[in-house]
């Protein structure tokens, strides 16, 4: 007879988006993200506007996602937040909610890193899963890394980025064309009607397996204003090519790296997560390399990349079978290390 698998109620507020979801064991019986327009206008998230929006949504938020799953609190073995990386304001919101659940019904919690989860999203729903070990190139807002995961409760960074990460890219060349916030996915749609190769952009020297994405940054800058003096339009009229070829430049940084790791351990597990992982250029050409290095590759459903509480769940089921369970001292970390 198969083991009865736990039942987690999640919740993720490290950033703008509150999130609840509810697994058994690794299925995803409700996944509910509630999204935060108010920061558009400002052209980047506002900590304070952001805690506020996570109080008013955090309890609706969890009762949709118990009332999808057709989900009891009576039927919840266990509780989970995100401790960190985040918005200290944020992660506040989610732990403190969680921990006042775990009081008031005697459930235990786990404190999960943001990170592991985006990791740990590959074992949601697949038909096939990583196999460990496998090298895990993760892409987000905040982060660009290198992992070797050997299990999962055991990460070993083998790169990251010294100074932006890949997402701050496409978002600060987005705000430098007159993009709207957030400027990932406008860059992504724009680029699939230009020329990746119209435009060469600079490629960071620095030692393999790491990422440097500020001087790519600067260096749009400056070929944009270059550009402008001879051509007050020069914006409007290449937009398209503009954005393929950045995207072009950030995505052959990550794949390069990527290809070094794995020809630097002999790993042919390979997978990708991280917000911008949902990028489509990126996807596309870490699937075309994959097959081209006879690579095992792996991609969270495309609902599992962006910010979400389901893989919170993934991350702290794992934690779950390990006992590794939170206690009240376990405080919300903006800084979190990804290996404590």
């Amino acid at each position: 007879m198969r083991e009865k698998q736990p039942v987690i109620l999640s919740v993720e507020s490290s950033c703008d988006d509150t999130s609840a979801a509810v697994l058994r064991g690794l299925e995803v019986l409700s996944n509910v993200v509630c999204s935060q327009q108010i920061h558009e206008k400002f052209g980047g998230v506002v900590p304070e506007l952001a805690s506020r929006k996570h109080m008013a949504n955090i309890v609706p938020t969890v009762i949709t996602a118990l009332t999808d799953a057709n989900i009891n609190l009576e039927d919840i073995d266990a509780l989970a937040f995100t401790q960190g990386p985040g918005l200290l304001g944020s992660l506040l919101v989610g732990g403190n909610f969680i921990k006042g659940l775990s009081l008031g019904t005697n459930l235990k919690f786990l404190a999960v890193n943001h990170m592991h989860g985006h990791i740990m999203a590959h074992f949601l729903n697949q038909e096939k899963n990583p196999k460990f070990p496998f090298i895990c190139l993760t892409v987000s807002g905040g982060h660009t890394q290198l992992v070797r995961v050997n299990a999962s409760n055991e990460f070993e960074i083998l790169g990251e980025t010294i100074d932006d990460a890949a997402g701050e890219a496409f978002d600060k060349t987005a705000k430098i064309l007159g993009l709207d916030y957030p400027g990932g996915p406008i860059i992504d749609e724009l680029a699939k009607t230009g020329n990746p190769l119209k435009f060469s952009f600079t490629r960071p020297k620095v030692k393999p397996l790491h990422f440097s994405f500020s001087g790519l940054k600067t260096n749009v800058l400056q070929f944009l204003q270059r550009e402008m003096k001879q051509n007050s339009n020069f914006i409007s009229e290449n937009i398209n090519d503009i954005c393929a070829s950045v995207q072009h430049t950030i995505v052959a940084i990550l794949l390069g790296e990527l290809e070094t790791a794995c020809e630097k351990t002999g790993i042919m597990e390979v997978a990708l997560a991280g917000g911008v992982s949902a990028n489509s250029y990126l996807r596309d050409n870490f699937t075309s390399l994959a097959l081209e290095k006879c690579w095992a590759s792996h991609v969270p459903d495309f609902q599992y990349c962006t910010d979400n509480a389901a893989m919170i769940g993934a991350s702290a089921y794992f934690k779950y079978l390990n006992g590794e369970f939170g206690t009240l001292t376990d405080k919300p970390n903006p800084r979190l290390q990804f290996i404590s």
